[in-house]
């Protein structure tokens, strides 16, 4: 996808930013954005950690009025129960965010078992190169630090394609473009990812 934006009629929340949208996440929006759709009042979304879903759970509950559980694989069976039922009852969506989906959660209680079962299953996936170029940007220029394409293109190829990873690698950018007060740079780019281990003076 060669465009990332949020969908203009969601609210944007003070303070935390644009919500890219790639491939990765494209199928995420569009089901919580007919949410009126849904065969059960409940969502679960999972997806890698930074990439977005408490984010995007926040804003969905902004703009449909429902509610959300963040770590809901953590969360007492029990309260999770009554989270679901009141949402069918009510007719509020629930978003469950977790990790992963059960059955890696292990759901010991027979009625929320069937309850979650009964419930749509989206994932998040990890970036491809097309987004992980928009994060890259995004978190260098919320950091003051314009980024050339030809950063881009020298970083996307050598870097771990995960959030958390870019978040690393955004760290240790930020960290050596001030340490040399300097512009980024591909030498300075090259040279953070050195002092990372990510590669050898030979990259």
């Amino acid at each position: 996808m060669s465009q990332f934006a949020l969908p203009l009629d969601w609210p944007v929340t003070s303070g935390e930013g644009d919500f890219l949208v790639g491939d990765a996440n494209a199928a995420v929006l569009r089901h919580l954005k007919h949410w009126a759709l849904w065969p059960v009042m409940a969502t679960i979304v999972t997806g890698p950690r930074k990439s977005g879903r408490s984010l995007l759970a926040r804003r969905f509950v902004a703009n449909s009025g429902g509610t959300m559980i963040d770590d809901a694989d953590r969360v007492a069976e029990e309260a999770l129960f009554h989270a679901w039922n009141r949402a069918q009852s009510e007719r509020r969506p629930l978003l469950l965010i977790a990790d992963a989906p059960p059955p890696a959660w292990q759901v010991a209680l027979p009625d929320l078992r069937s309850r979650i079962s009964a419930t749509p299953k989206l994932a998040i996936a990890q970036p491809d190169d097309t987004l992980a170029a928009a994060i890259i940007e995004k978190l260098l220029g919320a950091r003051g630090l314009a980024t050339p394409p030809e950063v881009l293109a020298y970083l996307v190829p050598r870097i771990d394609r995960s959030y958390v990873g870019i978040q690393h690698v955004v760290d240790m950018i930020d960290e050596t473009a001030l340490a040399r007060r300097s512009r980024l740079t591909v030498p300075l780019a090259r040279s953070a990812l050195i002092r990372m281990g990510v590669i050898d003076d030979s990259c």
